[in-house]
């Protein structure tokens, strides 16, 4: 029994329990005792040296150079707490120099690195698909740079802890474009707006918000004006603000101008008919505030030569100047463009 004992231990493999040392040199794996580390690659005078992978508990790992037992030179970084992968440039463990971060959550950087943060020259994708190329300072936006938006919205300029802080210019999506001075991100200081529907604004700025916007406008001049078919004439318009003043700024604000002749339906046995609508013309009648309505009148024709109500006198003439009396020209029914600047500029700002 005894030999048969003893030919049974002498028959099982002895453990292989790690060195207690690391090895000197060349090629070999090393278990830290009472810690997390496992290192498996080159040796040199009993340190890690040359290329090897180190491997975490957590399942984090580095893979890369190593000189004199540090991490140093290029390698590749995992950390498994957040997802995010470095590949580059390491100095004492930490990402130093340049490099790519891929990001778990979506988007990469490519750039400068500093302590394992953004720092210096860098081109960044978030996880939105949005393109910053710039500096950066503390991982952060930071310095002059441009931002391609994910609304299609550009913007160039100066950046102050991942805001637009500074002069920058901002092309919108929609062909507007703003040039100033930002804080907070917002239109701050002096700058100059070009909207898409052609007003533009050039003074001071509050909160992403002009500091003299025009309220109301004003049409100057005598409230009846006598306009003949075919002659040019002008229309005076003021901006004003809240209080009365003019709006110095602000200008290009779109002005339509609406014509039209006063309808009335004279009693059919009436033998006056200074005025009649061809039954041909299916104008649809204008309502107004005067408590009447109107036959739309072309202010201006792409064809030369042609009227707007055709008119006859009786049955004869088709050519006559505008009547008077109850056929009025509502040269009043004039209407500008009511929408305030800051209503305009909502879509502009990301």
């Amino acid at each position: 029994m005894a030999a048969a004992g003893e030919g049974t231990r002498s028959s099982r493999r002895p453990r292989q329990d790690p060195p207690r040392r690391p090895p000197r040199d060349g090629y070999g794996v090393y278990v830290y005792p009472n810690s997390f580390f496992r290192y498996e690659g080159e040796w040199k005078g009993g340190k890690k040296h040359g290329h090897g992978k180190l491997l975490f508990k957590d399942g984090s790992y580095y893979e890369g150079a190593f000189v004199d037992g540090e991490i140093m030179g290029e390698g590749r970084r995992h950390w498994a707490w957040s997802g995010d992968t470095f590949s580059g440039q390491f100095v004492l463990g930490e990402p130093q120099g340049r490099g790519v971060m891929e990001y778990k959550a979506g988007g990469c950087y490519e750039g400068e690195v500093s302590h394992g943060a953004r720092e210096g020259h860098g081109f960044l994708v978030d996880q939105d698909g949005q393109v910053y190329q710039g500096s950066f300072h503390g991982n952060k936006r930071h310095g002059p740079g441009q931002m391609l938006f994910k609304n299609g919205d550009k913007y160039d300029g100066d950046w102050v802890r991942d805001q637009r802080q500074g002069h920058g210019v901002l092309r919108c999506a929609d062909s507007s474009t703003y040039e100033g001075q930002w804080h907070s991100d917002v239109f701050s200081g002096l700058g100059s707006m070009a909207h898409c529907s052609g007003l533009t604004y050039s003074g001071l700025w509050i909160n992403g918000h002009p500091a003299e916007q025009a309220t109301k406008m004003v049409i100057l001049g005598p409230e009846v004006m006598e306009v003949v078919q075919g002659c040019p004439f002008s229309v005076h318009v003021q901006l004003l603000q809240d209080q009365g003043e003019i709006a110095q700024g602000e200008s290009g604000r779109v002005l339509q101008i609406s014509a039209a002749v006063r309808y009335v339906q004279l009693p059919a046995y009436s033998e006056v008919s200074f005025f009649q609508v061809d039954r041909d013309s299916q104008e649809t009648l204008i309502q107004t505030p005067f408590g009447f309505e109107c036959i739309p009148y072309p202010v201006s024709s792409h064809e030369a030569g042609v009227l707007g109500p055709r008119a006859t006198k009786g049955a004869a003439e088709t050519a006559m100047p505008l009547p008077g009396g109850d056929q009025e020209l509502d040269s009043d029914a004039t209407h500008g463009q009511e929408d305030t600047l800051s209503d305009q500029l909502g879509s502009s700002l990301s």
